[in-house]
């Protein structure tokens, strides 16, 4: 069979297989999210905590309810990777604590970034009781600021925007959880090993030695893909053999990544009462990820080769894993990002520049393209002369602010995060080498950061207490500032009155406006990062 024909069923198997669960999937979280009752378990875990889960927060309420629980658990995780040596399952792995509260931060925006290397940095508890843990939460926030960023704009004359705890709870027991425990016992039968044997020395056919690590890989591997998360057990993430083992589990770990992302529209129609709006915001998203995909594949058929790349995979498959990876806001790899050509590494990097849309990050993906639906109706809006609306909300001048602030926060940290770096030492010493290429990996690094990505070019050598801590500092920033600014532009759309459609109102799910969103998308990224991109991977392609 032609590569090129393999190529093109493999794509077409990945989108088929999310189409058939779009609808089921999509319904399903809608459900989870609109139910009046609490499982018991659920309300144990209230009482616990002190909460009532039958009233709901205003948007103050709700964004000091979510920062305040991920700076806790930002010094929980951070306390017990500090700690580690002194805990059970340790293999005596010990992080400096630089590292340790980049991790932490890591962990818990969903950016996991791993600056040290996974199976000698973390012993099984941590692993087990830290970093799989966050994986479950800081998927389970992504949600819930999604779904009350959905409330505001289909609630009307309310300040209440939904209860936190009732959504990260709902979020972890009813969708993130059993997800994962079936996802976990399919990659165990499939080949993923799941066990806590201490590593154990083998002798190599050609006399050395090498060290054979086991651990519960298969139960993080589940939720790593599921919430976009990323962080894998062993340094060579989805590569690794133990971790992805063959073909049917690389299709089985994209398809995980993409499913809640890609599920999310149909949600989202089904929030605000009218389906085609989830469908055009689907199509949106398919149009950006699939036309992504197909164009890094044909780049790295044509211009890339094996190197960096697993045999078991191919190119096809590696670029495939590669875009639905920084497509969303996963950063697993199951091939060296850096190997990549030098066009395929700079579309991996607009894959994250464009906001990470196509479908993005569990819960992420969704309020990110509400902004740039906001953006877009405003847009319109000034190019007709009339006042825009979304679903009946008025975006005016506070509104577009909260939305234009949320959508220039990430590339202000990418772009003077990489730009100030690249004249440091303390920072150039990291880089693998210079010119075009060496601007990619600064600027790839920041580009995954500031976009809670957490995927790398490995030339990079990042643990160090400076890039350590600026790099935790744009996690920290690129998760949390937009997640405010959108949690506020909630408030502010659920206290309006909606407004009768009438003549003059300009349709939101038409085929038009998927085509203005989708060029408006283009248009914002090619106008922040063309420079950037023209001095790294560009002009190295064209030398």
């Amino acid at each position: 069979m032609p590569l090129w024909l393999s190529a093109a069923l493999s794509i077409v198997t990945v989108v088929a297989i999310l189409a058939a669960i779009h609808v089921p999937l999509g319904g399903w979280i809608h459900r989870v999210y609109t139910s009046p009752k609490h499982l018991r378990i659920e309300r144990a875990i209230y009482r616990l905590v002190g909460v009532d889960p039958d009233t709901e927060q205003r948007w103050q309420t709700y964004a000091i309810s979510l920062v305040s629980f991920s700076i806790v658990s930002i010094l929980a995780l951070w306390g017990l990777l500090v700690a580690q040596r002194l805990l059970p399952w340790s293999q005596g792995r010990s992080m400096h604590v630089d590292t340790a509260l980049n991790t932490a931060v890591s962990f818990v925006t969903n950016t996991n970034w791993q600056s040290y290397a996974g199976e000698s940095g973390t012993g099984y508890l941590v692993q087990a009781a830290g970093l799989a843990v966050q994986n479950f939460l800081s998927a389970a926030v992504g949600l819930a600021v999604a779904v009350a960023v959905v409330r505001g704009l289909a609630r009307e004359r309310t300040d209440r925007i939904g209860n936190f705890w009732v959504d990260l709870t709902r979020g972890v027991i009813r969708i993130l959880l059993p997800l994962a425990v079936v996802g976990a016992i399919l990659l165990v039968v499939c080949g993923v090993i799941q066990n806590v044997t201490d590593p154990y020395t083998v002798t190599t056919i050609t006399g050395g030695t090498q060290v054979i690590q086991g651990g519960p890989v298969a139960s993080q591997e589940a939720i790593k893909e599921l919430g976009t998360n990323g962080g894998g057990f062993f340094n060579a993430n989805s590569a690794h053999p133990f971790e992805n083992p063959s073909g049917l589990t690389n299709l089985i770990e994209i398809v995980f990544l993409l499913a809640i992302a890609s599920a999310l529209p149909r949600t989202y129609g089904l929030l605000v009462g009218d389906r085609r709006q989830g469908r055009a915001m689907a199509i949106t998203m398919a149009i950006l990820g699939v036309g992504a995909m197909v164009l890094l594949t044909v780049v790295e058929l044509h211009w890339g080769t094996m190197e960096g790349k697993e045999q078991r995979f191919g190119v096809a498959w590696s670029a495939i894993f590669g875009s639905a990876t920084t497509g969303t806001s996963t950063g697993a790899v199951n091939s060296l990002h850096e190997s990549f050509s030098p066009l395929g590494g700079g579309l991996l990097l607009l894959n994250m520049m464009l906001g990470e849309l196509s479908p993005g990050g569990v819960g992420t993906g969704l309020y990110s393209m509400i902004t740039m639906i906001v953006i877009t109706v405003f847009l319109a809006g000034l190019m007709v002369g009339r006042t825009p609306e979304l679903l009946g909300k008025t975006i005016g001048r506070q509104e577009i602010t909260l939305a234009a602030l949320s959508l220039v926060v990430t590339p202000a940290l990418t772009l003077l995060g990489a730009g100030i770096s690249l004249v440091l030492p303390v920072a150039t010493a990291s880089m693998s080498t210079s010119g075009p290429h060496g601007l990619s990996e600064m600027l790839y690094a920041f580009t995954s950061a500031a976009n809670n990505n957490g995927s790398a070019f490995a030339g990079l050598s990042a643990d160090t207490p400076y890039l350590n801590l600026v790099l935790a500092t744009a996690m920290l920033l690129g998760r949390f500032v937009p997640i405010l600014l959108l949690v506020r532009l909630a408030g502010r759309l659920g206290e309006q009155q909606r407004r009768p459609e009438t003549a003059g109102t300009m349709p939101t799910h038409t085929a038009s406006f998927v085509g203005l969103l989708v060029a408006v998308i283009l248009i914002v990224a090619a106008l922040t990062y063309f420079p950037s991109l023209a001095l790294g991977p560009v002009a190295e392609a064209l030398s």
